[in-house]
C-alpha cells in the first residue's frame, strides 16, 4: 500500500507532497513538472494549466535548495547590508527588490549591524545557500569575503562602495559631492566655523565627505574647518558632543556643524537645548544620509539624500546582466555607476543667523 492515494489525489496526513505526487496527480512525468516550474515556455499552456492546478490542490511549494542543486542554478539572490536601520540601506532593499522580481528573481536580505565579522557570517551563509549572486554593500575592503562567490565564478556587485578597480561592478553614491553640497549650503547659510563630526575616518564614505567639504571650504576664503572623531555613529555619541561643544565660549565654538550621519546630528539636536544651544539660532546643524528613522524630535534635520532606491535598482540590473551574458550581444564588462546626491534643506539650518 503506497502512502499516496493515487485516485483520490488525496495525501497521508502529516507527509508534505513531493514533485513526483504532483506528477502522478497529473498524469505527467516529473521532468515536465520542473519544466513548468522552471521552464514553462518549453510546455504547452494546456500541460502548465492541469500541472499547476494539481500544485494548488496538493500544497506543493517547492524545496528552493533542492532546485537549485537539481538545475545547477538557483533563483535567488542574496543582499548583504551594514545597517538596515538606515532607512538608505531600506531603500536599497526596495529597489534590489523590486528589481530582481521583475527578472523572477527572489531577494534574501541581511544586515550586519555595523560589524565587519557579522558581515562576514552572512557573506558565508549565502554563499553556503548557493544564491545565484551577491549584492554587498560594506563600509571598507571586503575582498578577502567575496572571494567565496567569484572564485566559484558567481557575481558580487558592491553597493555604495568603490573597490577602486574594474574587477567587480559597482554603484556608488558620489561622497565626496555629499560632503560638499553639505559643507557649501552650510558657508550659503552664513556659518564661517565648520566643525566636521565623524567617526572610523577608515571608513570610505567618511574620507570621502571629508574631501568633499575641505574642497567647499577652499572655495571659500574666511571660513575655518576642524573636526573631531566619535567613538561610534550612534545618537549618544550626538548627545556627548553637544556638551563638549557647548562648553566652548561663543566666539571658539563652531557656528555650523556636520555630522557624517544623520544619526549623530540627531542626538547634538535633542541634547543642544538642555545644553543652553539652540538649533538653528545659535549653530547651524546637518546630517550626511538622510536616514529617515534617524529623525530629531523638533526640528527638521537638513540632509542629503543617498538615493538609495536608485543604488538598490542598479546594482541589481548590473548582476542580472551579468547573470545572463547570452542576453547581450558583447561579453561581460564590469562598470562603475555613480549616483548623484542632492540637497534636502530643513530647518537645522535655514533658520540660522550668523552674529
Amino acid at each position: 500500500m503506497t502512502s499516496f492515494a493515487d485516485r483520490t489525489g488525496h495525501l497521508d496526513r502529516g507527509r508534505e507532497p513531493t514533485l513526483r505526487d504532483v506528477a502522478r496527480h497529473a498524469g505527467v512525468s516529473m521532468g515536465t513538472v520542473s519544466h513548468v516550474l522552471n521552464h514553462p515556455q518549453k510546455v504547452s499552456e494546456a500541460t502548465t494549466t492541469k500541472v499547476r492546478a494539481s500544485i494548488a490542490e496538493l500544497g506543493f511549494v517547492r524545496d528552493a535548495n533542492a532546485s537549485s542543486l537539481a538545475t545547477g542554478g538557483s533563483r535567488s539572490i542574496g543582499l548583504v547590508v551594514i545597517d538596515i536601520s538606515n532607512s538608505m540601506f531600506v531603500a536599497v532593499a526596495r529597489g534590489a527588490q523590486a528589481a530582481a522580481r521583475a527578472a523572477g528573481l527572489n531577494l534574501m536580505l541581511a544586515s550586519s549591524q555595523d560589524d565587519f565579522e557579522a558581515q562576514g557570517a552572512n557573506v558565508d551563509f549565502f554563499a553556503e545557500a548557493r544564491v545565484a549572486g551577491l549584492l554587498l554593500a560594506p563600509m571598507q575592503d571586503s575582498s578577502d569575503q567575496m572571494q567565496k562567490f567569484t572564485g566559484r565564478g558567481r557575481p558580487v556587485v558592491l553597493v555604495n562602495y568603490d573597490p577602486g578597480d574594474r574587477d567587480v561592478c559597482c554603484v556608488v553614491i558620489d561622497n565626496e559631492q555629499v560632503g560638499y553640497l553639505a559643507a557649501r549650503h552650510m558657508i550659503d547659510q552664513g556659518c564661517r566655523r565648520l566643525l566636521f563630526v565623524c567617526g572610523d575616518e577608515t571608513l570610505q564614505p567618511v574620507t570621502l565627505r571629508r574631501a568633499g567639504l575641505r574642497r567647499a571650504v577652499a572655495e571659500a576664503p574666511g571660513v575655518r574647518f576642524e573636526e573631531v572623531h566619535t567613538p561610534d555613529l550612534t545618537e549618544r555619541s550626538g548627545e556627548a558632543l553637544a556638551a563638549k561643544v557647548a562648553a566652548r565660549g561663543p566666539g571658539t565654538r563652531p557656528d555650523g556643524i556636520v555630522t557624517v550621519t544623520d544619526t549623530l546630528a540627531a542626538g547634538f539636536v535633542n541634547a543642544a537645548a538642555r545644553h543652553g544651544l539652540s538649533v538653528p539660532g545659535d549653530i547651524a546643524v546637518m546630517g550626511c544620509d538622510d536616514n529617515r528613522l534617524a529623525e530629531p524630535t523638533d526640528v527638521g534635520l537638513s540632509t542629503v539624500a543617498m538615493e538609495g532606491y536608485q543604488l538598490g535598482t542598479a546594482a541589481m540590473g548590473m548582476l542580472v546582466e551579468e547573470l545572463n551574458p547570452a542576453a547581450t550581444s558583447a561579453p561581460h564588462v564590469h562598470q562603475r555607476i555613480v549616483v548623484e546626491p542632492h540637497l534636502i534643506a530643513r530647518s537645522s539650518t535655514l533658520g540660522f543667523h550668523p552674529s
